[in-house]
């Protein structure tokens, strides 16, 4: 059966059999979406303006690459304060030292930083890049035996410490049976080391050695709640100076990554 239509066509829908049986007045989607509940939540972005006062952290950077350290500030700021959904984004970023060797190139990265920060959204990726940077002329040890292939890898690592503090990054939750594994290769190549040095004693002088006829290179490494022997060396997959070798595999003694797998 034919039917005329003498008004225009401005939408339509497929009806299906169940909705058929629904009688009732159609809602526009605007109608529905207007009496949802909406928080008033505020999220980061370019337009929102600087506070007077900003909640900032300062770190240092003691690096062999330049004569004078480094001091760099990241500056948080507060949404939603007082309320749930109160949280702290990175909002600018500063680097001051007496160095003026590297001034162009840091005052225009603290810039982009800063830039990219107040534009909002995952900002972590920043972290990547910078950590990913190596100078041609070599990188360095920090204190601990943490190598650090460029003065730009160690600052993305201060980004990364501060959007850790501040909720925005999680280090990987390493697993009960990791923990163990790691702790068990570092009681094994204690004991070893230890076995070694007592019988290298017991063949020199039948006392054994007192704390000051120690030489330097037989105290370990100390790093962040870590010590790792001064043999060790880097470890790829960690960056840290804890890669020893145990049963003829090179072993780490940090992460418990095994070449050996």
């Amino acid at each position: 059966m034919a039917v005329k239509i003498d008004r225009k066509i401005t939408g339509y829908a497929v009806v299906k059999p169940e909705d058929k049986a629904v009688e009732g007045t159609s809602v526009s989607r605007e109608t529905v979406e207007a009496e949802l509940p909406k928080a008033d939540v505020i999220q980061m972005h370019e337009r929102i303006e600087r506070p007077d006062v900003l909640i900032g952290s300062t770190y240092k950077i003691k690096s062999p690459l330049v004569e004078h350290a480094m001091y760099v500030t990241i500056n948080d700021i507060v949404l939603n304060a007082g309320s749930e959904h109160e949280q702290r984004r990175p909002f600018e970023i500063f680097i001051n030292s007496k160095s003026m060797d590297h001034f162009q190139w840091i005052v225009a990265l603290t810039r982009i930083m800063s830039a990219v920060f107040r534009k909002g959204g995952d900002v972590t990726f920043l972290v990547e890049e910078m950590r990913a940077v190596f100078d041609p002329k070599g990188g360095y040890f920090k204190a601990g035996g943490v190598y650090m292939p460029s003065l730009v890898a160690e600052l993305g690592m201060i980004v990364e410490d501060h959007l850790k503090s501040i909720g925005m990054m999680h280090d990987p939750e390493m697993s009960d049976a990791q923990k163990a594994l790691i702790a068990e290769k570092r009681r094994q190549f204690e004991e070893r080391e230890g076995s070694k040095k007592n019988a290298d004693v017991n063949v020199a002088a039948p006392t054994a050695p007192t704390s000051a006829d120690a030489h330097p290179e037989d105290i370990a490494i100390t790093g962040d709640d870590a010590s790792f022997p001064p043999s060790a060396t880097m470890c790829h997959k960690c960056s840290t100076k804890a890669l020893v070798l145990m049963d003829g595999c090179a072993t780490c003694l940090n992460c418990g990554y095994s070449k050996c797998g």
